[in-house]
C-alpha cells in the first residue's frame, strides 16, 4: 500500500502565507511529504526558489497558482496545477491583476483611514517586507499586530469582508477565462474548495458543468475544513461529471495557524495517488 503523502494546495509569502517558499520545503520535509504544489494567489514568482530548494531533497515541487476569478457574483477560486510558470500570457494577466490589485489596496487604506485606522502602504511593507503582493490577510495581519482589533475575523467582518464598508471590489475573469490561462500555461485547472462557496446543489452542479465545458480536470475533494459528509459529495459529484479529485490544506503559515502543512486541521490525507492521476490525465 502506498502511504505517501502530498498537498496541492499550499501558499508562500509571494501571497499571503508566512513561509517563504524555501521555508515551505523544509516543513514539508519535516512533515513528510513527498510532494506539494505551490498554489500562491495569482502569483508563480515563488515557483522558481521552490524548485531550487525542492531539488536538494527528495521532495517533488509541483508548480502552480490560484487565480481569483467571479461566476454569478461569487469569487471563485481556480487553482492551476503543471503549469509553465514562465508562459508569456499568465505572466500578462497575472501583471496586470497584480497593478489591479494594488490600486485597488489603496483605495482600501483611504477608507479605513477614514475609519480611524492609521495605515499606509509603507506601513505595510515595513511590517511585511518579504510579501510580494500585499492582500486582504496582510491588511488584516497589520490591523491585528497593530493591536487596533482583537482577531483578524473582526477585520474580515467589520470591514474589508465582501460587502463590508471599507471593501473595494476588484477587477476579475471568469471561471472559464481561468481555466483557458491555465491551460495556455499547460496546466491542469482545478475547481477549488467548492464547499466554501456554499452554493445550493442546483447552482454548484451549474458551475461545475460549467468549468468541466470549459475543459477543467479536476475539482478538490479532500480539504482541510471538510466534514466526512463534504468530501462524500464532492467525491460524488466529481464521478458524476467525470472530473478527477485533488486535495489540499490550503496552508497560509501563521495566517491560519490551525491549519498544518500535510494535514490540515489533523485528518487531512492526500494519498500520492491523486497526484499520480492528475498528471498522467
Amino acid at each position: 500500500m502506498d502511504t505517501r503523502k502530498i498537498d496541492l494546495h499550499v501558499h508562500s509569502t509571494e501571497s499571503d502565507g508566512t513561509f517563504t517558499p524555501t521555508e515551505l520545503v523544509e516543513e514539508a520535509k519535516k512533515q513528510g511529504l513527498s510532494a506539494f504544489a505551490l498554489t500562491d494567489h495569482d502569483t508563480v514568482d515563488g515557483v522558481d526558489e521552490a524548485r531550487k530548494a525542492a531539488e536538494q531533497t527528495e521532495i517533488e515541487l509541483i508548480p502552480g497558482v490560484e487565480l481569483s476569478t467571479e461566476y454569478e457574483g461569487k469569487e471563485i477560486h481556480m487553482v492551476g496545477l503543471f503549469l509553465d510558470e514562465t508562459n508569456p500570457a499568465l505572466l500578462k494577466h497575472l501583471a496586470h491583476f497584480r497593478d489591479n490589485r494594488d490600486n485597488r489596496n489603496e483605495k482600501m487604506y483611504v477608507l479605513l483611514q477614514k475609519e480611524g485606522f492609521d495605515i499606509t502602504e509603507s506601513a505595510l511593507r515595513e511590517m511585511f517586507p518579504d510579501a510580494v503582493v500585499l492582500t486582504r490577510a496582510h491588511i488584516a495581519r497589520y490591523l491585528l499586530e497593530k493591536g487596533y482589533v482583537k482577531d483578524i475575523g473582526t477585520v474580515f467582518d467589520t470591514y474589508i469582508g465582501d460587502g463590508c464598508r471599507c471593501y473595494v471590489p476588484r477587477e476579475k475573469i471568469t471561471p472559464m477565462e481561468g481555466i483557458q490561462l491555465i491551460h495556455e500555461a499547460g496546466g491542469k485547472a482545478i475547481i477549488a474548495h467548492p464547499i466554501l462557496y456554499h452554493l445550493s446543489d442546483e447552482k454548484l452542479r451549474k458551475l461545475i458543468s460549467d468549468c468541466k465545458n470549459a475543459g477543467a480536470e479536476g475539482i478538490e475533494a479532500i480539504y482541510s475544513t471538510y466534514q466526512p459528509g463534504d468530501e462524500r459529495y464532492i467525491r460524488k459529484l466529481a464521478e458524476e461529471y467525470g472530473l478527477l479529485l485533488s486535495g489540499g490544506s490550503d496552508f497560509h503559515g501563521s495566517n491560519k495557524p490551525q491549519i498544518k502543512l500535510g494535514s490540515g486541521m489533523g485528518h487531512l490525507f492526500v494519498p500520492y495517488e491523486i497526484l499520480e492521476n492528475l498528471r498522467n490525465s
